[in-house]
């Protein structure tokens, strides 16, 4: 019997405050929930995000006073949605931040965390570097959530490298696999799309990554192109260049019969480097 579950990526703009990017997110929400969407993705740091040089600089508050997160969660009651915020950044110890994610129920509770694992620290050219871990502590473990639909892994950006943390998240159970991001333009058009249908087609799994779009205030610039992508690898939403909402109805069911004509999950043997 299918299980259809109605989504939508909000594709933001990165905005230099929090309050800038509840002016830019709401409205999209708004729009997703009028459409009949259930379940609301925004991207990662959908709560506001600028650059000094090589180092991000998105404006962090405590996790219990942090006015992005308030503000989704009274939305999320008033609309009976639940909705993944991607992820706003929330105050560490010793001057650092998180880059920290958050599912949030029709009651506006919070059921889940997620810390982000692995740092953005490349160097593109010699004049485009990125040093996330510069002020972002990172996370240490995975995270599974348990909802009413299905149960999500919950990445961001660049995990979508690291392919064994889809496949531990896949193995215990995951039908969705989230990659919120503000992947830069430059590796976007080189990889985004092959790595988020990568991660679908090995994994039998859903694969629904929201990304922020255009230019970060002090430099750098977001890919945009948000995609819903099926167990099979088939693109069933993509939000191309431009901010908006990307919408689709998905049957939670392909994802048994996916694994069941490939069971690769099953087939995972050890072995030996020689």
């Amino acid at each position: 019997m299918p299980r259809p579950l109605r989504i939508a990526c909000l594709q933001t703009r990165p905005m230099p405050s929090v309050n800038s990017a509840l002016d830019e997110a709401l409205p999209l929400a708004r729009q997703a929930v009028s459409a009949g969407a259930q379940f609301l993705f925004l991207p990662e740091y959908c709560g506001g995000l600028a650059s000094e040089g090589a180092a991000l600089v998105p404006p962090a508050h405590e996790e219990n006073d942090h006015p992005f997160l308030a503000s989704f969660q009274g939305f999320a009651r008033d609309h009976s949605v639940w909705i993944m915020i991607g992820s706003i950044a929330v105050k560490g110890n010793a001057g650092k931040i998180i880059n920290r994610g958050f599912v949030l129920d029709p009651e506006g509770r919070i059921i889940s965390r997620y810390d982000k694992i692995h740092m953005f620290d490349i160097q593109i050219s010699p004049t485009e570097v990125y040093r996330e871990s510069a002020r972002v502590a990172p996370g240490e473990a995975s995270c599974l959530i348990r909802t009413p639909f299905a149960q999500i892994g919950h990445t961001i950006c660049y995990d979508v490298r690291f392919p064994h943390l889809y496949r531990d998240l896949a193995k215990a159970g995951a039908e969705i696999l989230c990659v919120p991001a503000a992947f830069t333009k430059k590796t976007g058009q080189a990889h985004w799309h092959v790595l988020n249908r990568a991660r679908a087609i090995e994994n039998g799994a859903f694969v629904v990554s929201s990304c922020a779009v255009g230019a970060v205030e002090g430099g750098g610039e977001a890919y945009g192109l948000s995609l819903i992508i099926d167990p099979s690898g088939e693109v069933l939403g993509d939000g191309g260049e431009t901010p908006g909402v990307v919408m689709a109805e998905i049957d939670l069911d392909k994802v048994g019969e996916a694994r069941g004509k490939i069971p690769s999950l099953t087939h995972d043997r050890p072995y030996n480097m020689s």
